[in-house]
């Protein structure tokens, strides 16, 4: 998988970023780049503790979106890859 073509690399840095800022709270962004249990503790945080908490775990699973989505769009290319491709770092 770390042989990815420039263009690839670019584009599912690029998905992955704007997915974590309009759909972070729902963790698609993990979804996007292989992480599923990532993603689903934070669609299950999101949804069921959402429920009971009138949102507030949504708000706080979102803006811990937003920021992964913004770390995501100020890396390079290359750091993009090797952080979260080679090395698989899961959150932040």
């Amino acid at each position: 998988m770390a042989n990815l073509h420039p263009t690839e690399q670019t584009n599912k840095q690029l998905l992955a970023s704007y997915c974590g800022i309009i759909f972070g709270g729902f963790g698609v962004h993990k979804f996007i780049l292989g992480y599923a249990p990532e993603g689903f503790i934070m669609l299950v945080i999101s949804l069921v503790g959402g429920t009971f908490s009138y949102g507030m775990t949504l708000l706080i699973m979102q803006i811990i979106g937003l920021i992964e989505g913004m770390i995501y769009l100020n890396k390079t290319p290359e750091q993009f890859v090797k952080t979260y491709i080679i090395n698989r770092q899961g959150w932040f």
